[in-house]
């Protein structure tokens, strides 16, 4: 049996270090077939992570899962079987361009919602701080025994 950390090695370099150096030679070169290719590959293996990230915590007990995960990353990067472009012609690029719609409303919602709640995050934040430093102030002002007066 394969243990994780074999499985993990192998996936970080053939499902993310080999297809970043193509990827990067199909954008150096301007190859457009090549470009197409990698970009339907990263967003199944994104795809991929997700799942991996689920199912790593479920059924990594089932046997040879790390055997077959290793299995599954060399379907999708092998010229041969053209997994990731299998997968992504026939069930993400149907899936996405049916649910666009929403799935843009959704972003543009997460956005807005998002910078307001940095912006509330950011105000309680700055108020906490200047209660804060305000009350060491005080408390410093008041324990501190004052300086004594000499006279002369």
């Amino acid at each position: 049996m394969v243990s994780w950390m074999i499985s993990r090695a192998v996936v970080l370099v053939f499902g993310m270090l080999y297809p970043a150096y193509y990827s990067y030679k199909a954008v150096k070169t301007k190859n457009v077939k090549e470009y197409v290719r990698w970009m339907m590959y990263w967003i199944v293996f994104a795809l991929y992570t997700v799942i991996e990230t689920v199912a790593d915590q479920t059924v990594a007990w089932f046997p040879l899962y790390y055997e077959l995960k290793i299995a599954f990353v060399v379907w999708l990067l092998s010229p041969y079987t053209k997994g990731a472009s299998l997968i992504y012609r026939k069930f993400l690029h149907p899936l996405l361009s049916s649910k666009e719609r929403e799935i843009d409303d959704y972003i543009v919602q997460a956005k807005e919602r998002g910078y307001e709640t940095v912006v509330n995050f950011g105000r309680q934040g700055l108020a906490f701080a200047a209660t804060a430093a305000v009350t060491a102030a005080v408390k410093d002002f008041w324990l501190t025994p004052a300086p004594l007066l000499h006279s002369i």
